[in-house]
Parts: C-alpha cells; structure tokens; sequence
C-alpha cells in the first residue's frame, strides 16, 4: 500500500510540474505584444539576407533570453532552407543559418517531442 502512494504522489507532482511549465510558456499572441519589431518589418529584415526566397514559416520565440522572429526562406531551386533570426526588440539580425533537408527533419523531429 505505501509503493502505491508513493507512486500516486510522484504521478501527481509530475503532474504540477508539467502544468507550471505549460503555464509559463507564453503564447504567440503575448509575444508579439512584448516585439517592438513588427511580424511584417521582421519580415523584411529576413528576406533582405535572401535574394529571390520565399517564406515557408514564421514564429516569434524566447531564445536564450531573446525575444525573436524566427523565419525559414526557401529560394527557387534550391534544397537548402535559410533561418534568419531578427531580435523582436531592436530589429537586428541575430543569426544566419542554412539548413540542408537532413537538418530540417532533425528539427521537425526535435520539435515534435516538445
């Protein structure tokens, strides 16, 4: 009986954990109200790296303690993706990556587990 409430007890604190962390985590919409940077002016930002992309997603995140916009450009043509991430707050890039279709489905993989 006592294995039995110990194991009650640590499946209910789990519980509280995983609620406080889902609960903390802010959502799209109260990001973009903390951005100085327009979605739109991020935009810009972003594609002015790549000439000729397009982009395929978009979102706005806390990162190391940074408010982001985060975007992945696909150019004609080209198998590679380029995430530009552009600070919410001063509108300076923060980072420049390509991504060959391997590193996107690991992220694709490591974001479903989130």
């Amino acid at each position: 009986m006592r294995n039995v409430k110990r194991l009650f007890l640590g499946f209910v604190a789990a519980i509280a954990c995983a609620l406080t962390v889902i609960a903390e985590e802010p959502s799209q919409a109260q990001l973009t109200k903390q951005a100085k940077i327009t979605k739109s002016q991020a935009e810009q930002i972003a594609l002015a790296q790549v000439p000729h992309g397009k982009i395929q997603s978009a979102e706005i995140e806390n990162e190391k303690g940074r408010l982001i916009w985060s975007f992945d450009i696909a150019k004609p043509h080209v198998k590679e993706i380029t995430e530009i991430q552009v600070d919410a707050k001063t509108g300076r890039i923060i980072s420049t990556q390509v991504e060959s279709a391997r590193d996107q489905a690991r992220e694709a993989a490591a974001d479903k587990k989130k």
